[in-house]
């Protein structure tokens, strides 16, 4: 694996600008402390961020497996540098901090310069798990991202409901990552044991480990299941549903969900890293995946909140990623990849919508929903794109990334298996549009007078359709998103071995 040092590319470091420039704003924020400029300071950050990100989209070569942009000085083992892949995932992250630094503000339990704050240190975390090229620090900024999230959580708990889920997610994180950075350890171990030199945390160093081929199933095991808790994978889901249906309502499952952050890992360091392991335990995860879509699905057609609801969503859809990413075909691994983006983009959509209707009803119990068309059909229509998003309906990115997956598990593991997984994601339309049914076109219940029900507001307009004229956008003009990751996913797909 080679590099191009970022002053080839650049007149600036791309990279260490993306992962400083919103701490140097949250600095900025916490030193001001005035709400009013806060607001719009923060918000400056983050457009500033999303403008570097795109900066960085036009400036990179997609048609070279190389990483680019690389960051390497010899301090702290820093070690930055991206390929489509990175820049794909880079655009998602920019683009989900500019829509949450204008949906926040409208909650009141925390002051606008605090969760300001916070979003953006979060926000710089994420890059720093994007460009990373070391374990260590990913697993480092991993921590800071998690411990953050747990925060906002935390601050917004009042009940003890609240706070039981908040325990729950924290014990299920922590044992994540407690697991990933064990496999980080096997794996850098087995690059001393097997010759590598000293004790390194890179990439490129233990990708030329000579041998480390009898570590690997452990290696293999540890950072896989790290990454599936957080992802989630189902069986280890458990944290999901109660952190959704008691949590923060859109903020913090947006931030853990919108940037597949899991995905990502799995795809830039365990896939690489463990290949023999990957190719031996394949079959296994790709069972456990489809098992996951049904039963995801099944579940949710029993849940009585919409919250829950999609939260068992999440799951049912985030198996078909996993199902993609493990073909280790080039058009699954590329189709896995655009399915999450699609994913997280749409998934971002609903959960503000479910956002929006919880602030005018009080809850997002479907029993106690209804009748919410007539007042607030921009939310609802919003909703109902993100949901046919889900599914990769026509028009969405996922159309084409689905196709792509499909394909590549037809080729992989035949016609039954593919013919199930789809199956599954044609349950999930079911309860997607069962849960559009109950929640917006229902007989309004006696105790939610249209009067409660306020007019889709300005900010609400933007915020909602910004993010659906990004995914309308990106699923009729899909080309550059293939153009982005084909190379890169290609070189991914070298590591194993195709009949």
């Amino acid at each position: 694996m080679n590099e191009v040092h970022w002053s080839a590319l650049a007149h600036y470091p791309m990279l260490a600008t993306l992962q400083c420039l919103p701490l140097a704003g949250a600095l900025l924020l916490m030193v001001i402390r005035n709400g009013r400029w806060a607001v719009a300071i923060g918000r400056l950050f983050a457009v500033a961020e999303l403008l570097v990100a795109l900066d960085l989209y036009a400036r990179i070569e997609v048609t070279t497996s190389v990483m680019q942009f690389a960051e390497r000085p010899d301090v702290f083992a820093y070690h930055a540098a991206v390929d489509g892949i990175s820049v794909l995932f880079i655009l998602l992250s920019a683009l989900l901090g500019v829509l949450l630094s204008f949906y926040g503000m409208a909650r009141q339990q925390v002051t606008p310069v605090h969760l300001l704050a916070v979003l953006l240190v979060i926000e710089s975390s994420l890059m720093t798990m994007l460009t990373t090229m070391n374990l260590l620090w990913f697993a480092g900024a991993s921590a800071v991202q998690l411990a953050l999230i747990g925060y906002l959580l935390w601050r917004w708990a009042s009940a003890n409901e609240e706070k039981l889920a908040l325990s729950r997610f924290l014990q299920y994180q922590l044992f994540g990552w407690c697991l990933f950075v064990a496999g980080a350890v096997v794996l850098v171990w087995s690059h001393v044991d097997g010759g590598g030199g000293g004790w390194s945390f890179d990439l490129f160093d233990l990708l030329a480990t000579p041998q480390i081929g009898k570590y690997q199933s452990a290696a293999f095991y540890l950072l896989f299941y790290g990454l599936a808790i957080r992802t989630p994978l189902f069986p280890l889901h458990g944290w999901l549903p109660n952190s959704a249906g008691y949590g923060l309502v859109a903020v913090g499952p947006v931030l853990l969900l919108g940037v597949k952050v899991g995905i990502y890992g799995m795809a830039r360091f365990v896939l690489p890293l463990t290949a023999e392991a990957v190719v031996i335990w394949q079959k296994y995860v790709v069972a456990f995946a489809m098992v996951g879509v049904f039963y995801a699905a099944v579940l949710a057609f029993r849940q009585a909140n919409l919250r829950r609801l999609m939260a068992f969503a999440v799951v049912s859809h985030t198996s078909l990623i996993v199902i993609g990413l493990f073909t280790l075909h080039p058009a699954g691994l590329q189709g896995a990849l655009l399915l999450a983006v699609n994913f997280g983009l749409a998934i971002t959509v609903m959960l503000m919508m479910i956002g929006y209707v919880y602030r005018r009803a009080g809850t997002t119990n479907l029993d106690r929903l209804g009748g919410l068309f007539d007042r607030v059909p921009f939310i609802a229509i919003a909703f109902l794109i993100g949901g046919l998003a889900l599914l990769g309906m026509p028009g969405t990115p996922g159309f084409d990334a689905v196709h792509l997956v499909l394909e590549a598990s037809i080729e992989t593991f035949g016609a039954l298996p593919t013919i199930a997984t789809a199956l599954g994601n044609v349950a999930a339309a079911g309860f997607l549009l069962w849960a559009f049914q109950r929640a917006f076109l229902a007989p309004r219940p006696k105790d939610l007078p249209a009067r409660r029900i306020a007019r889709t507001s300005v900010m609400e307009y933007f915020v909602g359709g910004t993010t659906l004229l990004v995914l309308l956008v990106a699923g009729f003009f899909p080309e550059p998103w293939l153009q982005l990751t084909d190379t890169a996913t290609q070189a991914l797909a070298a590591y194993f071995e195709h009949g």
